[in-house]
């Protein structure tokens, strides 16, 4: 490997993201369709909690890879194969989320862990003889990744809870790694001043990727409202979940990412910035908007009825939304607190549980009152930015 597959830097359009990188997060599109039908099809504890551990490892995995992107060149015809042979795998893994906790367990956990630790050994090779400091780190996370790739097909060839087990141990091995600098015995740790990222470019494709579920959001809603009969209830319904996923997107795009991506392009520690807000506190923001558009199907298709477990999608997915858009906007605009306004909607949500449970409020209702709660928040949000010097 040559240093021709690295981006280089410095010029104008160095930090863009191309359309590779755009192409390959397609798969993802499919991925989040399967997770949201896979949480709807089994709307109980269990069913969220595997939902939840399926999410968190296709999330690690998207996001170490737009890592990848950020120092290697993806019009490199070898980076292209790469990505091309991560998208194969992708869909592979996608196609066995309905039954990772079934017949397709081991598919799940021997593509999960071949893509991990494939992508960061290629990588390891590309930074071998060009960056001592870049290949000791992707050695260091090569490591990681083969530990947690022996759970994850521990698990796969496991069944019943000792999979879940297995696959829980296998994701809290990757997501501790970032949290310890990645140390390895003999090998030491890396440090944040290692991962010189370019901000503009992880904070546009995590800002993609909220695209993408968003994306996903409306795609269900379009479908679903297309096979109902039009009454006045379903149009209510299909207007509430289509101004819903407006204000998520005003809530987010308005001026949060803006800022964010100029705070940590200017940062000088932009590495400890993109682990914290980029690739931890991410999470709760997508996983808010898969939850929303569970929500909005279950409002769509049952409007007069809402139970327990759809009441906490309704409430839960705009509340999951508000906290993690709160926390990335006090990370990284180092304020003294979360935005005002998101407390208060998260305030308004908490006052709604109680109300819905004990006046049996239909889901219509419910998923109503979220949406306005919601595009309260960006209104006033806006209207706060505006006024501010």
């Amino acid at each position: 490997m040559t240093t021709s597959l690295l981006r280089q830097r410095g010029h104008q359009d160095s930090s863009r993201v191309s359309m590779v990188e755009l192409f390959f997060d397609l798969v993802f599109v499919f991925a989040v369709t399967q997770l949201s039908h896979a949480l709807l099809a089994d709307l109980s504890v269990k069913g969220a909690m595997q939902t939840l551990l399926l999410f968190l490892a296709l999330w690690w995995l998207w996001i170490f890879t737009s890592w990848v992107t950020n120092w290697l060149d993806p019009e490199r015809p070898p980076v292209r194969v790469m990505l091309f042979a991560l998208m194969l795998a992708g869909l592979l893994l996608s196609s066995s989320i309905p039954q990772a906790f079934g017949e397709r367990g081991l598919v799940f956990g021997v593509v999960f862990a071949s893509m991990q630790v494939g992508r960061t050994v290629f990588v390891a090779c590309v930074m071998r003889g060009h960056s001592p400091v870049h290949f000791h780190t992707f050695v260091r996370i090569a490591s990681w990744m083969s530990l947690s790739a022996v759970f994850w097909i521990l698990g796969g060839l496991a069944e019943g809870p000792s999979r879940a087990s297995y696959w829980i141990a296998a994701v809290a091995i990757e997501y501790i790694s970032p949290a310890v600098y990645f140390w390895v015995p003999g090998l030491g740790r890396s440090t944040t001043s290692d991962w010189d990222v370019d901000g503009h470019h992880l904070a546009e494709r995590c800002g993609l990727f909220v695209i993408i579920a968003l994306g996903e959001s409306i795609l269900v809603t379009g479908a679903t409202f297309a096979g109902l009969a039009w009454t006045a209830v379903t149009v209510t319904a299909f207007v509430s979940a289509f101004l819903g996923s407006v204000a998520m997107w005003w809530i987010y795009f308005d001026s949060g990412a803006e800022r964010a991506s100029h705070r940590i392009s200017h940062s000088d520690d932009p590495g400890r910035q993109a682990r914290l807000i980029y690739t931890y506190l991410h999470l709760l923001i997508v996983g808010g908007v898969i939850v929303c558009a569970v929500a909005d199907e279950l409002v769509l298709t049952h409007p007069q009825h809402a139970t327990d477990a759809g009441l906490a999608a309704i409430l839960g997915g705009p509340a999951l939304y508000l906290v993690g858009n709160a926390l990335f906007k006090w990370a990284s605009y180092e304020r003294r607190s979360p935005p005002l306004s998101h407390c208060a909607g998260l305030v308004l949500l908490a006052a709604l549980t109680p109300m819905a449970i004990s006046l049996h409020l239909s889901a219509l209702a419910v998923g109503v009152a979220t949406t306005v709660v919601l595009v309260m928040v960006a209104v006033w949000e806006t209207i706060a930015l505006r006024r501010a010097p």
